[in-house]
């Protein structure tokens, strides 16, 4: 059986982070999702999608994103339910979050004001159904989704090269033999 999941959105809300009563970081968010298609009007129509995270992924979730950062999301759908204050039975369906990447700059994550501080954060909670056990979760984000893990936090220069990643001199333009053209065999190429 496969039940794999993974999500590239915005964060439509701060995260709220709890603390079980055993002391394991829960954080709960929903990412914003477009649709691949558009509806009649030419409109692409959006689901909002609820997740949860465990443990050091949710601290750290919680520290580096806020309202609106775009993230990439990797885990499993979950069904549980629950009996609520009226004695009604309540079913929630989510994503159990294994893993993230960050899909934008550290500079940008933070130009973007925090909606009320984050102040959920130190909140506990009765954990309505165990987590189960999360194998390779390292809490860390993931090299996925085209980010290789490392935060470049140099602070770019005001000259216009820095911020045109594309205005590298061209390896091409010195011509060592001076005939214009350069020396490759049959040999060297791999098809």
């Amino acid at each position: 059986m496969i039940n794999s999941v993974v999500l590239v959105g915005r964060l439509t809300r701060e995260v709220d982070l709890r603390y079980t009563q055993s002391g394991a970081a829960v954080a709960s968010f929903s990412v914003a999702v477009d649709r691949n298609f558009t509806n009649q009007q030419g409109e692409r129509e959006t689901d909002f999608i609820n997740c949860v995270m465990w443990r050091k992924a949710a601290e750290n979730f919680a520290n580096f994103t806020r309202k609106g950062s775009l993230v990439g999301i990797e885990g499993r759908i979950q069904t549980r339910n629950y009996e609520n204050q009226q004695g009604q039975r309540v079913y929630v369906t989510e994503v159990v979050a294994d893993d993230f990447s960050l899909l934008e700059s550290r500079a940008t994550t933070e130009a973007r004001p925090r909606e009320n501080g984050n102040a959920n954060n130190n909140r506990s909670f009765n954990n309505q159904a165990a987590p189960q056990q999360q194998g390779g979760q390292t809490g860390a984000p993931s090299a996925g989704f085209g980010n290789d893990g490392s935060h470049n936090t140099a602070q770019p220069s005001s000259s216009a090269a820095s911020q045109d990643p594309f205005s590298s001199p061209d390896p091409f333009a010195n011509d060592n033999n001076g005939s214009g053209s350069i020396d490759i065999s049959d040999d060297d190429l791999p098809f």
